[in-house]
């Protein structure tokens, strides 16, 4: 008896599904140049902790707007005149990522906090505000 071809097909395709679901599900699919983060609900504020390896701090910007938190954080590499010789393989340029979180609740803009440490931003959002003006965020 012979196997109909496009039960193969339907195969892989069934698996290509699942695997979608599964990365969405997990947050596993990340889109280039977007930042990827973790939200915690602590209770009593929200806590954002994103990966930012091979960024400093001024290369990090931080917002809040009308309940979302906005991440841009851009990078340049050394500068062509202070590298000698020439390259094999040059893969790390100009590079820029960023994020936007829309948070469920209000929160205390005033009382927000930034750190970022070996490569790890993290920001705390005390819940509960009414104030609705942008606020820049410093990082320690």
């Amino acid at each position: 008896m012979r196997r109909n071809p496009f039960d193969e097909i339907e195969e892989m395709l069934d698996r290509v599904s699942k695997q979608v679901e599964e990365g969405m599900a997990g947050g596993g699919l990340q889109v280039p140049g977007s930042v990827p983060v973790d939200v915690a609900d602590r209770h009593d504020e929200y806590v954002v902790t994103a990966d930012l390896p091979g960024y400093d701090v001024e290369d990090i910007d931080l917002t809040l707007t009308d309940g979302t938190l906005r991440l841009e954080a851009t990078r340049t590499d050394e500068e062509e005149e202070h590298v000698e010789g020439r390259y094999l393989r040059r893969e790390r340029t100009r590079k820029s990522a960023n994020r936007q979180i829309r948070l469920p609740d209000p929160v205390d803009e005033d009382a927000v906090d930034a750190g970022y440490e070996n490569g790890v931003l993290t920001v705390r959002l005390p819940k509960e505000s009414t104030d609705e003006e942008s606020k820049q965020i410093d990082i320690e």
